[in-house]
């Protein structure tokens, strides 16, 4: 895994972030917790794992975020195209092995990303799970977007390991269902009425329903569950927010 790219999304969607505007920034990868830019507190991170040489910032905004960020030679901040799939695939076709991230996840740590990779190889495309259980331990009253299996409930972690072209087939089906990315069952349905059913009726774990759902699309894939609950909290809405400032300020 050593000599690994990350790719931090660091872009914004259409129109105004609502949790952005509260806090006087444009972009919500430029709202500080705890003091500091999520963007910088997420991209020290990934170069404190040995298992990445370079971070790959991507953005529409490259003079704010490049100014957020110490210099660094192994940092890089590049202008995304249109939306997050087709950025990201622009850059797995330059065939090297990716892990991707999200600016949004100021709780992430170095030790939780070397266990997702050491996890992670030997498929096209590793995706990185929370069980509800191991969140609600430590964060009873949390809101997720769950995904419910014969195995539990779970949430993504935002964290995604790509082998470069033989992910392309799951960058052109994510780019197809991004705006279904908080609605679980229509994510699912997408992989056709089987895996649905299967889904809602809790007959198949969720490790088969991402393994069916990769044969469909040609590539191997699984998902990796993580037992850090800091994995499952992303910013997105202002408990969001307190909650990551309680757990950096020690209160949470």
């Amino acid at each position: 895994m050593a000599g690994l790219t990350a790719l931090l999304l660091a872009g914004r969607r259409p129109g105004t972030d609502p949790l952005a505007a509260s806090r006087g920034v444009a972009l919500k990868a430029l709202i500080p917790v705890a003091g500091r830019a999520m963007v910088a507190r997420v991209t020290d991170t990934l170069l404190a794992c040995p298992e990445i040489e370079r971070v790959r910032v991507l953005t529409q905004d490259v003079d704010a975020i490049t100014a957020a960020l110490a210099p660094d030679p192994r940092v890089s901040v590049e202008r995304s195209g249109d939306g997050i799939a087709a950025s990201v695939a622009k850059i797995a076709r330059e065939g090297r092995p990716l892990f991707v991230t999200t600016a949004d996840h100021p709780l992430l740590t170095p030790a939780t990303v070397s266990a997702f990779l050491a996890a992670a190889g030997g498929v096209d495309v590793a995706v990185g799970v929370v069980e509800r259980g191991v969140v609600e331990a430590r964060f009873p009253n949390t809101r997720r977007t769950w995904l419910r299996f014969k195995d539990g409930a779970w949430t993504g972690a935002n964290l995604f390991r790509l082998q470069g072209w033989s992910a392309l087939p799951v960058l052109t089906a994510w780019g197809q269902v991004e705006q279904d990315r908080k609605k679980g069952w229509r994510l699912i349905a997408r992989f056709g009425p089987a895996l649905l059913v299967r889904a809602l009726t809790r007959t198949i774990t969720l490790e088969m329903a991402v393994r069916r759902a990769g044969r469909r699309l040609g590539v191997t894939a699984r998902a990796i569950p993580l037992a850090d609950p800091l994995a499952a909290v992303d910013v997105d809405k202002p408990e969001d927010l307190a909650l990551a400032e309680g757990v950096l300020g020690g209160r949470a």
